[in-house]
């Protein structure tokens, strides 16, 4: 018999705070955590805004020897897991750690450690390259990182499904405590894409809006959208089977009942011009989740503000749901914290877990 699963936990290292109610109340008002980046010049660009994370204190969680080993996409999934596991209270609770898992999503891994190196290498030679570049780099060491703070020693998975990254590592998890196989799992998303490079190659892609307005630049469904704005930070989830939680008296946000992930295997970054394959990953999620699409009342919708993905993506909508697509709410919370890339997933299961507990729909 299939476990049930429920999310017990929630951290956020995050534009809009570092703290789940500071986060939660800023989502709730609308305010939006999008600015002009500071973190290097952005003279040369012609896009000059991000969704930075601000006052985040690695040594709140790390020791700083050990935190210059680890790219900021580790330390932040440090962070926002280490915060996910004081709100789930599990500190307090004796059980089989060998029954606790991490899966995390991350779309581009240590980016900022290989830019950094890369010039190392260029301007003093190989000999100069730092022993620890290569496991800073590599987008699993978030969550072998992670594993390693709260002492996880079940299953550690990272999956890198760019935008998707974060939301494939949260169906994942469920699915393990689902079968049976862990009790606990830290789970959600990573990124800390906003360097030089990563910019660069976007605005080259012609993917990022070049709104000057950071306040109206990321703007999901609107007619006058042009483009997505980078953010950046971690969305964690702990999400445990029920009995488990029950036991501890843990409290509870919601409860996930399906997943499902499909691939239009259409374009390298176009979606199918017919939303079929975010259709049909709805679809399985419904079916998973032994519901009918009369039973969704809201859908926190992927909308990027990029002109493909919000078009396709209600075309997606309105083949799933038909004429009640025009009667469901739908938002994109990207408005308020851009685009985190692999950890957006994360970050939206977090806001998506907020907004059943409190029974409010987040706005666009």
């Amino acid at each position: 018999m299939k476990k049930r699963v429920v999310i017990t936990g929630l951290g956020v290292i995050s534009s809009l705070g570092n703290d789940i109610n500071e986060f939660w109340s800023n989502i709730i008002n609308g305010k939006c955590g999008i600015d002009f980046i500071e973190r290097f010049n952005t003279e040369a660009f012609n896009v000059k805004i991000g969704a930075e994370v601000k006052k985040f204190n690695v040594e709140e969680f790390i020791d700083r020897k050990e935190a210059r080993r680890m790219d900021r996409n580790a330390q932040y999934a440090i962070g926002a897991s280490t915060l996910a596991i004081r709100d789930s209270e599990l500190e307090a609770f004796s059980f089989d750690k060998n029954r606790m898992g991490v899966i995390l999503g991350c779309g581009v891994g240590g980016i900022e450690t290989f830019e950094e190196q890369v010039s190392v290498f260029n301007e003093k030679g190989p000999k100069r390259v730092s022993p620890f570049f290569v496991p800073m780099m590599i987008a699993n060491m978030a969550a072998g990182q992670v594993a390693m703070a709260l002492g996880a020693k079940g299953i550690n998975e990272t999956i890198v499904t760019a935008c998707a990254s974060g939301t494939n590592a949260i169906g994942d998890a469920f699915k393990v405590i689902q079968r049976g196989e862990a009790d606990v799992m830290i789970t959600g998303g990573t990124e800390a894409a906003i360097t030089p490079m990563a910019l660069a190659g976007f605005s080259s892609m012609k993917a990022l809006s070049t709104n000057p307005d950071p306040k109206s630049a990321s703007r999901p469904f609107d007619k006058n959208r042009d483009g997505f704005v980078m953010g950046e930070g971690s969305g964690i989830l702990v999400i445990e089977e029920l009995e488990h939680a029950l036991n501890r008296g843990a409290k509870i946000y919601a409860e996930i009942l399906g997943y499902g992930a499909s691939c239009d295997a259409y374009h390298m970054t176009s979606p199918d011009p017919e939303g079929k394959g975010a259709a049909h990953a709805m679809k399985l999620a419904i079916n998973d989740a032994g519901l009918k699409s009369s039973d969704i009342s809201y859908i926190n919708a992927h909308g990027t503000s990029t002109d493909y993905n919000d078009k396709f993506e209600t075309l997606a909508i309105k083949s799933i749901f038909g004429e009640r697509a025009f009667e469901i709410p739908v938002s994109s919370t990207k408005s308020m914290t851009g685009h985190l890339l692999g950890a957006a997933g994360g970050i939206e299961g977090v806001i998506l877990a907020l907004a059943i507990k409190n029974d409010i729909i987040p706005p666009t």
